[in-house]
């Protein structure tokens, strides 16, 4: 889109024309929302340019082709550098069923309207929102620490896939940090595992601006990045000018040539660069530039001062005729090695397809487990355990791993062939992160976005240190598996420093995230058999260490229910119940010893195991009703955690309102009521309760 309005002095370099055209549009676009962050895209123009130009491997009319290299913004502040990238580049929009809409990603008019309602322009790149994004990012560090995962996935999909003459998986991982990423924690832990790792694919770019929110960085960070990631084990090398194209080229050749270790280039940039007059370079950062210092900068470059959003005459051209040529051919030169790699590997080239689509192989299920009825029973992790096994056998891009508590999650993959993920065996399915939650659930979110199956391990008292890349994975409906054991205050002499109260319902609050709790060993595998279906929805799977009975499932109703959330498990014969028992994970088999009970002494009861109350809130009212009659009023909750958010479904609850203590398990049912005597008089209670 040209106007009649062309740059007054018209460089001869059409390059630097097209870096001009990003900055303008980024700085016009957060004049316009009077909001944003105009300095950091000014500045990194030439860095982008070069990149996307000269080395992406990235197909704008195929932003979803399984080889493209992938760009991450981490600095998700500056989001109008990718907007501007994705509408120059012309990237078509793809639709969630995968197939190309042909329409642009991002129009011009989208930027206009940057920051504003239903505009594919939102203050932070949002993955599934708008084509081209990779993956979510506003929290900093989250976008280089997801790159990671992306760099992983790549390693491990090649070793998978590509057979000799067939190198059908190759990608590369780009990511822009700046010095807030840097300052994140959940940078160091992942770029510590990615030096460890040896993750030639990636590379991340290092925007050194000395520049943050409340000033220059001087305040609180004095770091030597390049020592410390040469510590890492990566290679660093470094660009004196952000401007430097010919410098920018050759850091970009380094990282292609070096195949031992991921490559970091720190990249010294000013702030706003091309802002001369602006001398508030933290305002440069977060607030519009304003009229007049745009229209001084735009003398600058040469600019007409009053035109707004210009794209001049030859810029659409010139990145159609260099990126979307390289792209283009090498997507078709993939694509039709794909066609001859399908008649030879045909098995292969269905589970690439597959993984694409988030779909299952058939049969995926057949080897799930039936457990025997058994008193004593298992805890939830192992049954977990056996179930996980049985369907990775069958799913061969199921991978994962935990954060150094595997032999207590009990989530190593123990076939033959399975494996372990290291530096000189990328073949291998099951990962070791170390002792790095936060990283792990971005890694996580990387290996997913990358369409792998992925699974990550850890107790549920340390999900508090995955918070973030549990609710980004939420924002961006993509399937990842938590498995969180060591459920609650049964973990017993642990003391409360392990024993979670209120991380279940903080779960439970994050929007679009499935949290499942089954109470026995063929709840477990109702769990798994519900949860590999979804394609969008993340599941955290709670799961017990200490034994919980397997039910009789010909007395008792069959664990399929699981599927809704919440079923009746024990039933009165006949009429409607006095009182209803609602438990989830070990305390469903308390409830039903208060079943037995109660029904003993002529009292009319009901158990209701509620493994999962998103899933639940999701059926028909009628079926809701009719696990739950309204008219029921005496409901007792049972679960060994915060009674927080249960009053949706009981009068009363048996919970933790303290936290816990040390001690072994029996002695803390007794001292918190998990007994069935507690569970029985509170059911008595409320049966008078409601008669009154």
């Amino acid at each position: 889109m040209s106007t009649s309005a062309q740059p007054q002095q018209s460089p001869a370099n059409i390059d630097q024309l097209c870096i001009n055209t990003i900055r303008t549009l980024a700085m016009d676009a957060v004049q316009q929302a009077n909001s944003g962050h105009p300095g950091t895209p000014m500045a990194m123009a030439p860095v982008l340019y070069t990149l996307w130009q000269n080395f992406l491997s990235f197909d704008p009319d195929d932003p979803i082709w399984p080889n493209r290299d992938r760009f991450v913004l981490s600095m998700g502040h500056a989001s109008t550098l990718l907007y501007s990238m994705l509408h120059l580049t012309q990237v078509k929009a793809v639709n969630p069923a995968y197939e190309s809409l042909g329409k642009p990603s991002v129009a011009l008019d989208d930027i206009k309207n940057f920051r504003q309602l239903d505009s594919k322009c939102p203050g932070h790149p949002e993955y599934r929102w708008t084509s081209g994004i990779e993956t979510t990012t506003g929290p900093l560090g989250q976008g280089v620490a997801t790159s990671v995962g992306m760099a992983i996935a790549g390693k491990w999909m090649a070793q998978y896939f590509n057979r000799p003459s067939f190198e059908m998986i190759g990608y590369d991982v780009y990511a822009l940090a700046g010095d807030g990423c840097m300052m994140e924690g959940v940078s160091g832990e992942a770029a510590s595992l990615a030096g460890h790792l040896k993750l030639s694919n990636l590379c991340w770019i290092y925007d050194n601006n000395h520049i943050s929110i409340e000033g220059n960085t001087a305040l609180s960070y004095s770091d030597d990045v390049a020592t410390r990631f040469i510590g890492y084990g990566w290679n660093v090398t470094r660009v004196g000018d952000a401007n430097d194209q010919e410098m920018l080229k050759r850091a970009f050749k380094v990282f292609e040539d070096t195949k031992d270790r991921p490559t970091l280039i720190i990249v010294d940039s000013h702030i706003a660069y091309g802002a001369p007059h602006k001398q508030d370079t933290s305002a440069a950062h977060g607030e519009p530039l304003g009229d007049e210092e745009i229209r001084l900068t735009k003398r600058v470059y040469g600019w007409p001062e009053d035109a707004k959003f210009l794209v001049p005459d030859g810029v659409y051209n010139r990145f159609q005729e260099v990126m979307g040529q390289r792209g283009r051919g090498r997507r078709e030169a993939w694509m039709a090695k794909f066609g001859e790699y399908s008649r030879e590997f045909p098995e292969l080239a269905g589970h690439l397809l597959k993984m694409q689509k988030r779909e299952l192989p058939d049969g995926w299920d057949t080897d799930i487990p039936n457990f025997p009825a058994d008193e004593k029973g298992m805890g939830g992790r192992d049954s977990s355990a056996k179930v996980q096994n049985a369907i990775a056998k069958r799913i061969p891009w199921l991978i994962g791993g935990s954060a150094d508590l595997a032999p207590s999650t009990k989530t190593r993959l123990t076939f033959d062939g399975a494996g372990d993920f290291s530096a000189t065996d990328y073949s291998g399915r099951n990962f070791h992160f170390g002792i790095r939650e936060h990283a792990m659930g971005s890694i996580l979110n990387g290996l997913s976005l990358s369409k792998a199956r992925v699974y990550g391990s850890g107790f549920l008292i340390f999900s508090d240190y995955m918070r973030a890349p549990i609710r980004l994975s939420a924002l961006m409906e993509i399937p990842v598996i938590y498995i969180f054991t060591h459920d609650s205050i049964g973990v017993g002499e642990d003391g409360p420093t392990h024993q979670p109260v209120e991380q279940l319902i903080s779960l439970r609050a994050i929007p679009g995230l499935i949290v499942l709790r089954p109470g026995d060993a063929n709840e477990v595998a109702e769990a798994w058999r519900t949860i590999m279906k979804f394609q969008h929805e993340p599941v955290c799977l709670i799961l017990s260490r200490q034994n919980m009975p397997t039910l009789d499932r010909t007395k008792y109703a069959p664990a399929s229910g699981v599927a809704k959330g919440a079923y009746i498990l024990a039933d009165t014969k006949e009429g409607d119940p006095e009182v209803i028992l609602l438990g989830t994970g070990s305390e469903v088999g308390l409830c039903v010893d208060a079943y037995e009970q109660l029904t003993k002494e002529g009292i009319k009861a009901r158990v209701v195991s509620i493994p999962s109350w998103e899933l639940f809130d999701h059926q028909s009212k009628e079926y809701r009703d009719r696990v739950l009659p309204p008219a029921v009023k005496a409901r007792v909750s049972v679960e060994q955690a915060s009674t927080f958010g249960w009053e949706r479904y009981a009068c009363r609850s048996i919970g933790m309102s303290t936290f816990g203590a040390s001690a072994p398990l029996k002695a803390l049912q007794k001292k918190f009521g998990f007994t069935p005597d507690a569970v029985v008089a509170a059911a008595k209670e409320e049966i008078a309760k409601a008669k009154a």
